[in-house]
């Protein structure tokens, strides 16, 4: 099959076929192998702010006040994962191709919280899980249009744009989009 394929890209909820909180999502796919696909959604943040998530667990935090965390997934939504720039050594970190790692240790939130952390980087609550062949599956149903991912759009686009600047990608506009919905 075709594991692996879907591994630092981005998905996009397409209009119109997923629902629910996936709806409109931007979902970067972390990891995709045999076992299935593990991904964040960068484009849904939540009513917790970075800095008060890190006080709840006595961290310090010299942090931008209106930093949100984002929902990434409904799989482990207690759980934090740091989507970052491969920069640092934490105790737990998945290394991603093209300079992008996961981690989910506390040593990166307290670096974080001390402005020693990853130059740039997103934090979510939970991950989105796909089982074996899922992904693939729901890719032929047409439910999501996978493009190249990009490390600007992750940390530099606001968030309302990223879905759109995600599907100019493949040059695409989000208008043109709603017409191939059912169309193979």
């Amino acid at each position: 099959m075709s594991h692996g394929i879907f591994r630092n890209q981005f998905l996009l909820a397409m209009p119109g076929r997923v629902g629910g909180d996936f709806a409109d999502s931007v979902t970067f796919i972390a990891e995709h192998n045999d076992d299935g696909a593990m991904g964040l959604v960068i484009n849904k943040p939540s009513d917790l702010a970075v800095r008060d998530m890190l006080a709840h667990m006595d961290i310090e935090a010299h942090v931008d006040k209106g930093l949100p965390v984002f929902w990434g997934g409904p799989v482990q939504p207690e759980r934090g994962f740091v989507l970052h720039r491969d920069e640092g050594e934490w105790e737990s970190s998945l290394k991603i191709d093209g300079g992008l790692a996961i981690t989910t240790s506390r040593d990166i939130l307290e670096a974080i919280g001390n402005g020693f952390g990853p130059s740039a980087y997103l934090i979510t609550l939970g991950y989105a899980g796909w089982g074996d062949g899922q992904l693939e599956s729901e890719m032929l149903a047409n439910s999501w249009l996978s493009t190249p991912s990009s490390e600007q759009i992750i940390f530099d686009t606001p968030v309302a744009a990223r879905w759109a600047d995600a599907a100019r990608l493949l040059g695409l506009e989000a208008h043109q989009l709603s017409g191939l919905v059912g169309h193979a």
